[in-house]
């Protein structure tokens, strides 16, 4: 059973890939955990409907065949603790999990299609990279919440 967050791109700003990388070691320590970048696609002279397709065929070969879930403003919306015993039950059930953050241009409807659930990190468009930096902290605060931890007050 692996979680793997799946998004586009590396962080640009060097102290927002210092906080995403320290959430990122921060969730090993409680999840079996894997983040994976693609490539973005240079959007110079094409179509975002084309940039979205390019870059969602990335993200879901490196997916797998793990559960999808994507990271949209319409997905639903959990409190910490709900999002705690959900990802305690998918590990419980064993099957990996691809949580997926989409680049500048969202995501691919071949994604959205494929996805099994979606989940709201906030009920406004966030740019990719905090996006990530997001879900891995409430990654990492659910893994000390099933561990009766104090980080989660």
């Amino acid at each position: 059973m692996l979680f793997r967050l799946v998004s586009v791109g590396r962080p640009r700003d060097a102290s927002l890939a210092a906080a995403i990388g320290e959430y990122e070691v921060r969730v090993g320590r409680y999840w079996p955990f894997e983040a994976v970048e693609v490539r973005e696609e240079p959007a110079r002279g094409m179509a975002p409907e084309q940039v979205r397709e390019r870059e969602g065929a990335r993200l879901l070969e490196r997916a797998g065949s793990a559960k999808l879930v994507t990271c949209d403003e319409q997905g639903r919306a959990m409190r910490s603790t709900d999002f705690a015993a959900w990802m305690q039950r998918e590990r419980e059930a064993g099957r990996d999990v691809a949580f997926v953050i989409g680049g500048a241009y969202g995501l691919a409807p071949a994604i959205r299609e494929r996805a099994s659930f979606s989940i709201s990190l906030a009920p406004w468009t966030l740019p990719h990279e905090l996006a990530r930096l997001v879900l891995a902290e409430q990654m990492y605060r659910a893994g000390t919440i099933v561990r009766g931890e104090p980080y989660h007050k």
